[in-house]
C-alpha cells in the first residue's frame, strides 16, 4: 500500500499548499483517510481506485455499528469524497464512489459560548510577571476581542499588527485578507506581550522568528499549543465547563450580536464568506430576548 500512502500524502500537500487548509482540518483529513483505509484492509480490498457505490454503503453501515454521530460520519464522508474528488482530478480513479453517498443530516446544535462573569474567571489566570502567561494573556484577549480562528491567530506575524490605528491583518481561508479591529483590552496584553515576555521567548534559540506567538522554546507557536493552552487556562480558572478556541469565536459573535451589532458586519469581522454561517448566531440571540422577555414581561 506503499504507493496509495503515497496518494494521501500528495492529496494532504494539496490541501495545505493549494487549499490553505489548516493543520487541524488536515489533521482530521488525515484522520479520516486513514480510517478508510483501515476499512479496506479488512474487507481485502486492494487499493482506492478499487472501491465501489456498494462498498461505500457498507463502509456506511459499519460507521453506524460503531455509534459514530452524525456530525462525525458526515465529516468522515465528506473528506472521502473530497479525496476522491482530488484522486478523480489526477487521473487515478475514474468515478467518485462518494459523490451518491447521502450524507445524514446534521444535529442542529446552537454554538456554545461563555457569559461574561465565566469569561472574567478566564482573565484572571494567567500570570502576567512571567514572559508564557503575557502570552496566554494575550492569545485569550485576542481570540475573544477579535473573534479570528485559532489557525489565522498562530499565522500572525508581527508586521501584521499595528497597534496605533488598533487593528490587525488576518489571513483566513482560501488565502484571503481582512482586516479586524483590537480592543483595548487586546492592544494592552499584545503591548506588554511584545515589549517583555516576546523578546525573553526569542532568547530560547538562534533562529528569528516573525511569528507574533512563539512557545517557551521560542519557536512558532502551533494550533494544537493553543488548544492545549485553554484546556489549561480552564483547569486554573475552576470553571466546570469544555470550551475549544471556538467556543471563544462564538462567545464574540454572540455577545456581538446581542449588544446590537449589524449582521453582515459580524459575517465580514468572523471572515464568513457566507451569511448563513453567521446566521446561526441568531438563534442564540433570540434565546437571549426571550430569557429577557419571560423575566421582565410582567405578562410573560
Amino acid at each position: 500500500m506503499e504507493s496509495e500512502r503515497q496518494l494521501v500524502v500528495d492529496f494532504l500537500n494539496y490541501l495545505m499548499i493549494e487549499k490553505n487548509s489548516s493543520p487541524f482540518t488536515i489533521e482530521h483529513y488525515e484522520k479520516d483517510i486513514n480510517d478508510f483505509t483501515s476499512f479496506l484492509k479488512q474487507q481485502a480490498i486492494e487499493g482506492f481506485a478499487a472501491v465501489s457505490y456498494v462498498l461505500v454503503r457498507h463502509y456506511l453501515v459499519t460507521l453506524h455499528e460503531k455509534k459514530y454521530a452524525r456530525n462525525t460520519v458526515a465529516r468522515k464522508i465528506s473528506s472521502m469524497r473530497s479525496f476522491y474528488r482530488f484522486l478523480n482530478r489526477e487521473k487515478i480513479v475514474e468515478e467518485n464512489p462518494f459523490a451518491m453517498a447521502s450524507l445524514p443530516k446534521k444535529a442542529k446544535m446552537l454554538p456554545q459560548f461563555l457569559y461574561e462573569k465565566e469569561l472574567e474567571k478566564l482573565f484572571n489566570v494567567s500570570d502576567i510577571s512571567t514572559p508564557i502567561g503575557q502570552r496566554n494573556q494575550a492569545i485569550l484577549e485576542l481570540l475573544y476581542g477579535t473573534g479570528i480562528r485559532v489557525s489565522e491567530c498562530c499565522k500572525l506575524q508581527l508586521k501584521d499588527l499595528d497597534l496605533f490605528v488598533e487593528a490587525a491583518l488576518v489571513k483566513g481561508k482560501g488565502k484571503k485578507e481582512r482586516y479586524v479591529p483590537i480592543g483595548s483590552f487586546a492592544k494592552e496584553a499584545l503591548e506588554r506581550y511584545i515589549s517583555d515576555g516576546r523578546k525573553l521567548l526569542l532568547e530560547k534559540t538562534e533562529n528569528r522568528s516573525d511569528s507574533l506567538f512563539l512557545n517557551y522554546k521560542g519557536e512558532p507557536l502551533s494550533a494544537r499549543s493553543v488548544r492545549n493552552i485553554l484546556n489549561k487556562i480552564i483547569e486554573e480558572s475552576s470553571l466546570n465547563i469544555h470550551i475549544s478556541p471556538h467556543v471563544l469565536r462564538h462567545t464574540f459573535a454572540t455577545h456581538m450580536l446581542n449588544e446590537g451589532a449589524d449582521l453582515r458586519a459580524v459575517q465580514e469581522l468572523l471572515g464568513h464568506s457566507q451569511l448563513s454561517s453567521t446566521q446561526v448566531y441568531t438563534h442564540v440571540t433570540k434565546d437571549h430576548l426571550k430569557k429577557i422577555y419571560n423575566n421582565a414581561h410582567p405578562r410573560a
